[in-house]
């Protein structure tokens, strides 16, 4: 199977020895980041630094014309990713002889919460999430498209992969996190990410329901959870604690808005790119989760993209259902964390990979080489040489 490795351009540029290191690995291909979120991040071998914090949500490469006079525009990468750090390392790591496909990471961005806050996720309590665009505002729905189409057409570039494309709610990784005290669940996820701005109250209203009295209906759902009470079922429970018919709802109304913006973002990446550029989605076969893998239909979305990025860091069993609407040509990724200190398992790679292959992976993605100790290359290395 094809493998294609993670990578930020901090890990390559200014590291003379990175790109070629990467293609020692035995991948074929690099994810490398275009537009990514704030992080922290560890950069074991690099010469001249071994942290980075990247500040906020940014693209690595200069920004286009195209965002001149408008309020929602992606912010240029500060000291960590200067200039065009993308193509810098995009240059490197082709020279290489490694095939370069895009990152990009969409609705996950602090700074725009912070700066524009209306156009967050607001919660039934009135809590806004400043890391969670809300996907059904016009405007938020436009800078995302134009951002997908922007940040994955780099010069060079293969194809990308598309990282929260969907509703991002409740769960984000946070400084000094303090939320695991109660045992949400995946009922209480979905309750707490729900969206109450003046552009989803507008879409339950389209969908038959009280938009007014909904948020309230909400907080009475997870009063159960708060204490304790509710045994976490999955999709029943919410509709358990929210009533069957109001619970259907709000997720038609969540999934023809997350449909529709993938179209719209998938669309816009094609007409920006050249013929044969391939377009997959970090994806979870669940259509009512959020994050980063975002939650969809397997028939739609393999309908709209070239395949999907899938995490099987806790098993290879979300495959499956992309898997049963596959077509010829469908790219299905199963995405394996190759660092141990991450919770990944490098020295099971080739046995993980195999598995994958069993439940219709065609391609794998490793996580993440930038990130990874010289042992777990060696796994890694290892691994791929067995092929």
């Amino acid at each position: 199977m094809k493998a294609s490795a993670f990578v930020y351009p901090w890990d390559v540029t200014g590291d003379p020895e990175a790109a070629a290191r990467t293609a020692r690995l035995g991948v074929e291909q690099v994810t490398l980041a275009a537009a990514y979120h704030s992080t922290r991040a560890l950069t074991p071998r690099h010469p001249a630094h071994r942290i980075v914090t990247a500040e906020y949500a940014a693209v690595l490469y200069p920004p286009g014309e195209r965002w001149a006079g408008r309020g929602l525009r992606p912010y240029p990468a500060g000291r960590w990713a200067p200039g065009d750090a993308y193509g810098e390392a995009a240059r490197a790591l082709a020279e290489a002889g490694l095939e370069v496909h895009t990152w990009v990471v969409l609705a996950h961005n602090s700074r725009l919460g912070s700066e524009h806050p209306d156009t967050s996720v607001v919660n039934a309590y009135g809590d806004r999430y400043p890391w969670a665009p809300c996907i059904a505002q016009p405007a938020t729905r436009a800078y995302l498209a134009d951002l997908a189409a922007e940040a994955a057409v780099r010069p060079g570039a293969h194809g990308t992969e598309l990282e929260s494309l969907g509703w991002y709610g409740l769960q984000h990784l946070h400084a000094h996190d303090k939320i695991s005290g109660v045992g949400l669940g995946d009922a209480g996820q979905y309750l707490m990410s729900l969206c109450f701005c003046p552009s989803c109250r507008a879409g339950y209203g389209e969908h038959g329901l009280d938009a007014d009295g909904l948020p309230a209906a909400v907080r009475t759902a997870l009063e159960p959870l708060w204490r304790g009470t509710a045994a976490d079922g999955g999709w029943p429970t919410v509709g358990k604690l929210l009533g069957e018919e109001t619970a259907a709802a709000t997720r038609a109304w969540r999934e023809r808005t997350a449909r529709t913006l993938q179209e719209e973002a998938v669309a816009a990446v094609r007409a920006a790119a050249p013929a044969g550029f391939q377009v997959l989605l970090h994806a979870d076969p669940v259509s009512y989760h959020c994050g980063a893998n975002a939650g969809v239909d397997p028939a739609h979305i393999l309908s709209v993209a070239d395949g999907v990025v899938v995490p099987c860091a806790g098993g290879t069993e979300l495959l499956a259902p992309f898997a049963e609407q596959a077509r010829r040509g469908t790219v299905l990724a199963a995405n394996l964390t190759v660092v141990a200190g991450m919770g990944g398992s490098p020295g099971t790679l080739a046995a993980d990979a195999a598995r994958a292959r069993t439940q219709g992976a065609t391609e794998l993605r490793l996580y993440h080489a930038g990130l990874a100790s010289d042992d777990d290359l060696a796994a890694v290395r290892e691994a791929l040489t067995a092929r």
